[in-house]
């Protein structure tokens, strides 16, 4: 496959993406390709690790290929985008629990379905370009692949703030947040791959501090302001605290769609506490993901993004007055149609 490149080198599983021209956006057969692998390597004693890069500065995986469940969708065929986050998530789930390392190398955009594959595994390397987000609810989605997991594990109120603004991660902000665990300069990176595929060892992954980001001197005010019960209530703390952070803050809450930043904080505060998994996250995850081409935003995020770029979209609930009652229609069970892992 053009798209990606697998093969065992020496110790170590290998998957390349190699979509570079399209920022190493994910398509249904690259996702399948890279299950199909991991599946295999499981049992493999030959394999002793897996590694996950890209080819391309500028993205290690900028989300998924959306143009296709743009033109199902609009056709009236859910069930392609039902299936495509089934097995995506399924996926994503198998990378989590895999029972050998798995090092992925984020340069550039990281984002959407390039999380769900680079940001759930052992050792998730950053550099200087790094750039990790969650821009879902700019689409109309909900922050998906497992993102949910991370954002409600965040401390303090991160999640909320990441998940809703979709703002974008430097190295350190992602190691905050969760998202990342080493820094190491680029520069670094390819005698690293080299060792890992000769020594087979996850171990000899060393890393040093990253450059300082935004997202810790910010956090005293994510967490008074991001704090409320609903969306409602983040936006009534922000338009009555009168700074420049909470200024940036409501501009950036302007964008996205109303019902999906609404859906992503009720996720959250569902998500929090002890018996918190993946597999709770990505079931929730997907009674809005099954629902959103008929029932949320998505179509119209994807029509002003990405086919008519004309950045206007026309969303539900435009006067950020989402009803408790569009939210829990969002989340409730599937029965029988719900995620199965």
């Amino acid at each position: 496959m053009s798209d990606i490149s697998i093969r065992i080198t020496g110790r170590a599983g290998r998957i390349t993406l190699t979509r570079a021209h399209a920022l190493n956006a994910m398509t249904y057969e690259m996702c399948l390709a890279i299950e199909a692998a991991v599946d295999a390597w499981r049992e493999d004693d030959a394999v002793a690790l897996v590694v996950i890069d890209a080819e391309g500065d500028r993205a290690f995986c900028s989300g998924g290929d959306i143009a296709e469940l743009y033109e199902t969708g609009t056709n009236g065929d859910y069930a392609y985008g039902q299936k495509f986050w089934a097995d995506e998530y399924r996926l994503n789930n198998k990378i989590f629990t895999y029972p050998k390392p798995v090092v992925s190398f984020l340069q550039g955009f990281t984002m959407g379905g390039g999380v769900g594959i680079g940001c759930h595994g052992s050792h998730r390397i950053v550099g200087e370009s790094s750039q990790i987000a969650m821009p879902e609810c700019g689409i109309g989605l909900v922050p998906d692949v497992g993102g949910s997991l991370m954002l409600a594990l965040a401390p303090g109120r991160l999640g909320e703030y990441l998940g809703l603004t979709g703002t974008r991660m430097g190295p350190d902000d992602a190691i905050l947040a969760g998202f990342a665990d080493t820094f190491v300069p680029q520069t670094d990176w390819p005698a690293m791959i080299d060792t890992l595929e000769s020594t087979g060892d996850a171990e000899t992954v060393t890393g040093q501090p990253a450059p300082a980001g935004a997202l810790r001197a910010q956090q005293p005010e994510i967490d008074a302001l991001f704090a409320g019960e609903a969306l409602g209530d983040i936006l009534n703390d922000l338009r009555h605290a009168n700074t420049d952070f909470a200024k940036d803050a409501l501009k950036k809450l302007s964008r996205p769609s109303p019902l999906s930043m609404a859906c992503t904080v009720e996720m959250l505060h569902r998500l929090r506490g002890p018996s918190l998994t993946l597999e709770k996250a990505l079931d929730l995850e997907y009674r809005f993901t099954y629902r959103a081409m008929e029932h949320a935003d998505f179509l119209e995020g994807i029509r002003a993004a990405i086919i008519d770029k004309d950045r206007q979209p026309k969303w539900r609930y435009a006067d950020c007055d989402v009803p408790a009652v569009a939210v829990a229609q969002m989340l409730m069970p599937l029965g029988k149609n719900a995620l199965k892992l």
